[in-house]
């Protein structure tokens, strides 16, 4: 049997859209798993019925972390905003808005800096003694991102991060988590 022909791999899935401009204006929403989808950024706790669903984060506070890379990513570049933000156990989903005639970063640019100074910051964390270790990667090889088309997705895309902890309360209830 002739076994000279390259093995062929599974192709991955193409996230983005195919001829799109991600430097161009508008709006994003983006999430970004943590590697292995290890709960490293919280808890979700629930107060009574699940009307009272909140994070609840551990006292390693790497929701501030987060955040704040989050935030400095409006000063870094410019004509963008971070417009909505939910931290889960295993994670991240934010709404990105970039404004300007020429909004500058590609999307794709602005996650892999994001990634690159949480992973950083959170590994200093971790050799503090502050943050729970993780296995070789903080966060998982690429993200998830949507381009908000209308005020309609604009608002379903809010309101699908506001309720994100509640969904997971709910899930976590029915032993789905």
């Amino acid at each position: 049997m002739e076994n000279n022909k390259t093995p062929e791999f599974p192709k991955r899935k193409q996230l983005r859209l195919p001829e799109y401009d991600y430097s161009l204006s508008g709006a994003y929403f983006v999430t970004v798993c943590v590697h292995k989808r290890k709960h490293l950024f919280g808890e979700i706790v629930f107060d009574g019925p699940l009307v009272g669903a909140h994070l609840c984060v551990r006292p390693n506070r790497a929701d501030l972390l987060i955040t704040k890379w989050l935030k400095e990513m409006e000063n870094k570049y410019s004509g963008v905003f971070i417009d909505t933000i939910c931290i889960m156990p295993d994670h991240v989903h934010f709404i990105v808005l970039k404004t300007g005639a020429h909004a500058g970063a590609p999307l794709p640019e602005m996650i892999k800096w994001f990634k690159t100074q949480t992973t950083n910051d959170y590994i200093k964390g971790v050799k503090n003694g502050q943050f729970p270790a993780f296995d070789k990667h903080l966060w998982q090889r690429g993200y998830f991102e949507h381009v908000i088309r209308n005020d309609i997705d604009f608002y379903e895309k809010r309101k699908y991060i506001s309720e994100n902890p509640i969904r997971w309360a709910i899930k976590a209830k029915n032993g789905q988590r």
